[in-house]
């Protein structure tokens, strides 16, 4: 008999997961709330649960649910750009990535047989998706796999989008129903399929092909200390810079494919640009005073390609923290010298220091940014 299990009003929420986890292990198939619909999931080390899925629904696209976006490199350590920009951004979310099999590699070989073939799409990809939902997540940290999900679109529509639903369709083929209400968005995730350095999409969803293009811009982060001075001087320049050598106005950069951001290690929220930055970019037409400072976050750092601080001792304090980061995150100056703080100074010190910041922002163009015409 089906049980469902309503995650607000549980008593025991943890001894459901646990229920959940037994269940799965045993080949027993389990459905859980998403951001989009309801997904029925099995355990891909098992051959019995992956072939109940697969007699349940025989068609359509499959897709390995994951922990985080970090587990992807387990299965794609080969990774192509588009779908590094869109783990570290979109996930967890509603969103699907589907990579060619060729690219599929790792662990993907350590499931089985029974499981790759199911896993295969039509279209000679294999589909991952992270999702935010709460038991979904506390149940894959208890798993030693990821799960399976059904298609998330079948021939006669998408998936229910209600426990109800699903115990009206499926209760006589899953165990445990877990009843979170109608979900959030009520439709599909996009499916987006990865190319080695382009992406398409399969199929609509949620997620907009404009979200998708932002998503995969390249994010230029400039990290100083309270965000009031150096970092904010140098993502105004640069984003003038920048719109000068695409020749676009500013309002236009994220569309061209490039977001360009600042952010403080001491930083609070919202304090705004110092008088005498204002005051030094206002000569160069750059309107300052909207600036809002903001603290360098774990999000922003993960988001961010390119992480420019203005001194050695910034990407120390980063690096002390994400060493997985070194490759991203360098000094802003060209030489390796650090950009010195003119916090407590006066025009004299502010003007330097704007030189200096604009003389190796032009060294990073030549380099980060190709010539368009």
């Amino acid at each position: 008999m089906t049980q469902i299990v309503e995650i607000h009003r549980t008593d025991d929420p943890r001894d459901a997961i646990h229920r959940a986890c037994h269940h799965l292990a045993d080949g027993d198939l389990v459905a859980f709330p998403t951001e989009t619909v309801y997904l029925i999931v099995a355990n891909p080390l098992s051959a019995k649960g992956m072939e109940k899925l697969v007699a349940l629904q025989p068609d359509g696209r499959r897709t390995l649910l994951l922990k985080s976006c970090f587990e992807l490199w387990d299965y794609v350590p080969q990774m192509p750009v588009p779908a590094d920009k869109l783990s570290r951004r979109a996930w967890p979310g509603p969103l699907t990535m589907a990579l060619q099999k060729s690219v599929v590699e790792g662990v993907f070989h350590d499931l089985g047989e029974t499981t790759r073939k199911a896993l295969m799409s039509q279209d000679g990809t294999i589909s991952f998706r992270v999702s935010a939902q709460s038991v979904l997540q506390e149940v894959l940290k208890l798993c030693p796999a990821p799960l399976v999900a059904c298609a998330e679109r079948m021939p006669s529509g998408l998936m229910p989008r209600s426990a109800a639903e699903v115990a009206s369709q499926f209760g006589d083929h899953v165990s445990i129903i877990f009843d979170e209400g109608p979900c959030r968005y009520g439709d599909a995730s996009t499916i987006v399929r990865i190319e080695e350095n382009g992406w398409e999409v399969a199929e609509q969803g949620v997620v907009s092909d404009c979200t998708i293009k932002r998503l995969c811009s390249e994010v230029y982060l400039f990290v100083c200390t309270g965000n009031t001075c150096r970092s904010p001087m140098a993502e105004a320049l640069f984003r003038k810079l920048l719109s000068d050598h695409l020749k676009c106005h500013d309002e236009e950069l994220m569309d061209r494919g490039y977001n360009v951001l600042s952010a403080g290690l001491s930083a609070g929220n919202g304090a705004p640009a110092s008088r005498e930055a204002v005051s030094i970019l206002a000569e160069e037409g750059i309107d300052l005073r909207n600036h809002e400072s903001q603290p360098l976050t774990e999000r922003l750092l993960l988001h961010a390609d390119h992480i420019l601080t203005m001194t050695s001792g910034h990407r120390q304090s980063i690096l002390n923290e994400y060493p997985d980061l070194a490759s991203r995150v360098s000094l802003l100056s060209s030489d390796h010298q650090d950009i010195a703080d003119p916090y407590g100074g006066g025009p004299r010190e502010y003007t330097a220091c704007k030189i200096s910041i604009e003389h190796h922002l032009k060294t990073l163009l030549t380099h980060l940014v190709p010539s368009k015409s």
